[in-house]
């Protein structure tokens, strides 16, 4: 079965996440999510990759802040696509996450969104873009939702709009 494998490095990284699986509910994606530290955990998080991989992952969503190296950790286990999301937190408010993310060495792809929760959105999208490569149905229900952010702009501008 396909699915999107979702990582998070810390219970408290939760509640930015849980927008990412409002996302996937809601276009009907399977996904799994669980708790593994590239830091505290390193052998978990190895093993669930592999076994994710084993299940039939087809992209990994990885959210972390601070150092945030989970996303390269699972970048280097897997050819699979990896989706990095920096969480904001800690001194300098997830520029850390954001660069620690987004500057993987070559070879070492990491698709970096933006920070926090839109950034949890974000990388729902883009894991079901990926899968909407080779699944039709999924390419449908996104091409609909872009038509419906459009109308929704058209919409609350006749609600506001000037025009001399």
């Amino acid at each position: 079965m396909e699915f999107v494998a979702i990582l998070m490095g810390s219970k408290s990284d939760f509640c930015v996440m849980q927008e990412c699986i409002n996302v996937l509910k809601k276009f009907d994606v399977s996904y799994e999510m669980v708790i593994a530290s590239a830091h505290r955990s390193p052998n978990r998080t190895k093993e669930y990759v592999r076994e994710a991989e084993e299940k039939g992952a087809q992209v990994f969503i990885a959210a972390a802040g601070m150092a945030a190296h989970l996303a390269g950790a699972v970048a280097s286990m897997t050819t699979k696509p990896v989706i990095g999301v920096p969480l904001e937190g800690g001194a300098v408010n997830g520029l850390d996450a954001l660069l620690s993310t987004v500057q993987m060495p070559s070879g070492m792809p990491v698709a970096t969104v933006t920070l926090g929760k839109t950034g949890a959105i974000n990388s729902a999208f883009l894991a079901m873009q990926i899968l909407a490569l080779s699944n039709a149905e999924l390419g449908g229900k996104l091409k609909e939702d872009r038509v419906m952010r459009a109308k929704n702009v058209e919409l609350d501008s006749s609600e506001i709009e000037v025009i001399l």
